[in-house]
């Protein structure tokens, strides 16, 4: 086999995503890299880790110097090979291989692994769910239309804490756990946000009062944003319906990627 032809056979399979070699090969990958992860959270364990921490090291190695020789095999057979470096997957699959190389320098450096998980969106290329990628970029394109809004909400809450947290430590001050201001800020957070963790808790009446009146105010902001983000999903999804107009039936509001007509199924105009 001429060294053209491996190349475009190898190109085949790992870049392939039709039935036959290149989805059996991105199946294969993908349970690879939910295992490396799986095997990454295992040796997490501190119990599991004294006992079969260089086993699973040996895992790791082994996972690396295949997604190693797989990363190579990518560069080998990209037609062209500084698009695919540069992009989101080359960034990932680079990335997905150099803390194992790091922890030899910097222990600890292989829990950056975590990163692999990224490679797993090749899902989506490989059973061709790229609607519903369209569905999260309705969500993305929300969610900068709203930027604005949620920028002003996230300063005003801002403000809240700040008031919040200098007057709970002007009130009960530092024999009661209120040892700063950014302490103070911090009871104000987790107050505001409703996560109550109760690791400093008011003692006095008067600073009793401020955390109820932060509790109060918290449910009464809580609901600004998800409100914000309503509106601007609805406008989206408004924006995505179009006027043509049925030839068969005459209905109108078809989105803009329809091919045929939700109400008949006859083949619809082409959007204009």
């Amino acid at each position: 086999m001429s060294n053209a032809k491996f190349k475009t056979w190898l190109h085949e399979i790992i870049f392939g995503t039709e039935p036959g070699p290149g989805r059996n090969f991105d199946i294969f990958l993908i349970v690879v890299i939910l295992s490396s992860v799986a095997a990454l959270f295992i040796d997490s364990v501190a119990s599991i880790h004294e006992r079969y921490g260089d086993l699973l090291f040996g895992v790791e190695v082994f996972f690396t110097v295949l997604f190693t020789l797989e990363y190579g095999a990518r560069i080998y057979c990209s037609p062209n090979r500084r698009a695919y470096i540069f992009s989101f997957y080359g960034l990932i699959d680079l990335l997905a291989t150099i803390p194992t190389y790091l922890s030899i320098f910097i222990p600890g450096a292989q829990h950056l692994l975590i990163i692999r998980v990224f490679r797993v969106l090749r899902v989506f290329r490989v059973f061709k769910l790229f609607h519903y990628m369209s569905e999260a970029n309705v969500l993305l394109r929300s969610l900068l239309a709203s930027r604005r809004k949620i920028s002003v909400f996230l300063v005003s809450v801002l403000t809240v804490i700040v008031v919040f947290g200098a007057l709970m430590y002007l009130i009960e001050g530092p024999e009661n756990g209120f040892t700063s201001l950014p302490q103070s800020m911090y009871w104000a957070i987790v107050t505001v946000t409703t996560v109550g963790y109760g690791d400093i808790a008011p003692h006095t009446p008067l600073g009793q009062l401020v955390a109820a009146m932060a509790m109060i105010t918290s449910y009464a902001i809580i609901a600004i944003p998800t409100g914000i983000l309503s509106a601007e999903l609805i406008q989206e999804s408004q924006r995505m319906i179009t006027n043509r107009q049925c030839d068969s039936c005459k209905k109108f509001g078809h989105e803009k990627e329809s091919h045929y007509c939700r109400h008949c199924g006859e083949k619809l105009p082409p959007p204009q």
